[in-house]
């Protein structure tokens, strides 16, 4: 491949058609995520890949691993797989907070089968359907040395495996307590397994870019996790997009702290860096939600000469109150994505850090990234244009037809990065794909709500599914919360839909505060009535928490306040009829509430009551106290 080829310039949003000019398929970009390390470890061998900080305390001590260094891991775990049977179709699951062993780990999966990563914070029954879906009878995870936690949970699931392959702290010195033995399952060092196996070279055949490299699971926040498959040829392409908009040469540092099983860890910080040889610095096992980072994080930025990052709008928010106490000169921008980045966040981070925030958008069943922002060239309001080769436009959601630039409808994606399908079963040839969500003539539906510009920039509106129906009438949770995010003691702001007898449902708000500062919820209430460009958007009540509910990776997590919500109107509305208590929980991605009521109430008054609202919920007796 040629320089001329590969790296077109890409400076600013009118360098789109002419890149688009020329065919993809003849940007020469590698075949796999495989040959994409090997190119690396050609062009910079002994120049530095990954250093691995043991802790956010220790972030002088990291584990180096030179290109080289990281292909040869590579390719000894890849050939210890095959003698485990691992062969192309088979997934291998990897179960652990980031550490210098996973990442080669990861790579090594995707060589030799398919990386299946997994959240350790699932619950057992999600994690064992997830293997099953897979197929794993491999799984590469935290021993416990590195996370007892996890390692326990892998233990659990030993019943559904043929080996367990432990992975050690980075930086891990001494010899190890011995594993337990496991009646009919391999249980080793990952390490200690792999010490005799090829370095050099790969024993089995490289994969195809059509071959599947990974199976992403979508989260679990609205219900059962599903498994997204992902081709080389989508990572590839999609690594290659990020690295051709990227600001940054091959000199520049980067840093990683999002946890490996989600795509932003993979594409963003492993395998776009591979493009340039850029050296990439992986926080330690906990990541952006390891308290202690944040008070190293500015020195960390000044001793590794860190140049770009990448988070989520929670992460900034911190950052933005952590005194820059370090010379923080080299950090040219920082990335954000995952969930919508409100204003208020934007402007705190850039004047206290100084820092201009490169916002994107995507999403699992695409890959990764879709669109990008250009700090030199501003587009008020939206988040970033679409990356060359990836398609985009909107839908009415009732008619599915095209709507024109300016519009609001649901968003549309097709090209290369667009995932084929969901694993739906498994078969004697492998993973059976399906259940994508699609539109005429193939485009993916993301679900989201947005407009497009006669330059390709999208600005989102909101999740179609995030929308509070009031009466029929469609509002838009963001109109909500970015008028209390305007509020100046409001750090984070999250509104979703309350039961309601009469409108169906109707807003309400909670929000996080600035540290030592007070502000009434009354107050709230009329700020945000004042600002709403609707009456009907209004919120009727504003909870003030401490903390808002998150995934793993920051995105922020609504149906825990929906169940909240959910909670307090039933439990006020049952008040009247004495001893009655409510409860909400999440059940396969939906709010069920469980009414109990002591045997001398009225069942039927209760159920009367419920039937009000539009709200799943189940009725039980307390049995009487027996009398002492």
């Amino acid at each position: 491949m040629t320089d001329d080829l590969l790296w077109p310039r890409c400076a600013g949003p009118a360098d789109l058609p002419a890149i688009e000019a020329v065919p993809l398929a003849d940007r020469g970009l590698p075949e796999s995520t495989y040959a994409l390390l090997a190119r690396a470890a050609r062009l910079w061998r002994e120049c530095t890949a990954i250093s691995v900080l043991p802790d956010a305390t220790r972030w002088s001590e990291p584990v180096d691993r030179t290109f080289a260094g990281l292909l040869a891991d590579v390719h000894r775990y890849a050939n210890l797989l095959r003698q485990l049977g691992v062969r192309r179709g088979d997934a291998v699951a990897l179960m652990s907070p980031n550490c210098a062993g996973l990442v080669p780990a990861t790579l090594a999966a995707q060589l030799a089968g398919i990386a299946a990563p997994l959240n350790g914070n699932l619950s057992r029954d999600h994690l064992t359907e997830l293997l099953r879906l897979s197929g794993a009878r491999v799984l590469i995870t935290a021993g416990p040395e590195l996370a007892p936690d996890v390692w326990d949970r892998a233990r659990a699931l030993a019943g559904e495996l043929d080996a367990i392959l432990v992975l050690r702290p980075t930086g891990a010195a001494g010899t190890p307590h011995p594993l337990p033995v496991v009646e009919g399952v391999l249980v080793g060092h990952l390490d200690d397994l792999a010490a005799e196996s090829d370095p050099d070279g790969f024993a089995g055949a490289p994969p195809l870019s059509s071959d599947l490299a990974a199976l992403f699971h979508t989260g679990g926040t609205t219900g059962a996790p599903k498994l997204a498959a992902h081709t080389h040829a989508n990572e590839v392409a999609d690594a290659w997009m990020i690295a051709l908009n990227s600001l940054l040469d091959g000199d520049s540092v980067v840093f990683a702290a999002l946890p490996l099983f989600h795509v932003n860890a993979l594409v963003v910080t492993l395998l776009a860096p591979l493009f340039k040889g850029q050296r990439t610095v992986w926080a330690g096992p906990l990541g952006y939600r390891d308290p202690a980072l944040y008070g190293q994080f500015w020195k960390i930025v000044e001793h590794h000469r860190i140049a770009a990052m990448s988070a989520v709008p929670t992460v900034y928010a911190v950052l933005a109150q952590c005194p820059v106490d370090a010379d923080i000169s080299s950090l040219r921008f920082a990335m954000v994505g995952a969930s919508p980045l409100p204003a208020a966040v934007r402007k705190g981070f850039q004047c206290h850090a100084g820092v201009p925030l490169v916002e994107g958008y995507g999403l699992t069943e695409a890959t990764c990234a879709s669109a990008r922002s250009f700090p030199d060239a501003p587009r008020p309001g939206a988040l970033g244009q679409r990356l060359p080769y990836q398609r985009m436009k909107v839908v009415d959601p009732d008619s599915g037809e095209e709507l024109p630039p300016g519009r609001t409808g649901v968003l549309a994606i097709s090209g290369p990065t667009v995932f084929p399908g969901y694993v739906i079963a498994r078969d004697d040839s492998g993973h059976v794909l399906g259940g994508r969500d699609e539109l005429a003539g193939g485009w993916l539906n993301t679900g989201d709500l947005a407009r497009l510009d006669g330059d390709g920039f999208v600005s989102l509106a909101g999740r179609a599914k995030d929308l509070i129906i009031r009466g029929g009438h469609n509002i838009d949770p963001v109109v909500i919360e970015d008028a209390l995010l305007a509020h100046p003691a409001v750090t984070a702001a999250c509104a979703v839909g309350s039961p309601d007898p009469h409108a169906g449902e109707v807003p309400v708000a909670y929000v996080t505060l600035a540290p030592g500062v007070t502000a009434a919820e009354e107050d709230l209430l009329a700020w945000a009535a004042d600002r709403v460009p609707e009456r009907a958007a209004a919120p009727k009540a504003v909870t003030v928490l401490d903390v808002l509910p998150v995934t793993d990776v920051g995105k922020p997590h609504k149906l825990p306040l929906r169940a909240d919500a959910t909670r307090r109107v039933l439990s006020e509305a049952l008040a009247g009829l004495g001893g009655v208590d409510a409860d909400a929980v999440i059940e396969d991605g939906t709010v069920v509430v469980t009414v109990t009521a002591p045997s001398e109430v009225d069942e039927s008054a209760v159920r009367d009551l419920l039937g009000r609202y539009a709200v799943s919920c189940r009725f039980q007796v307390r049995p009487p106290r027996k009398s002492s």
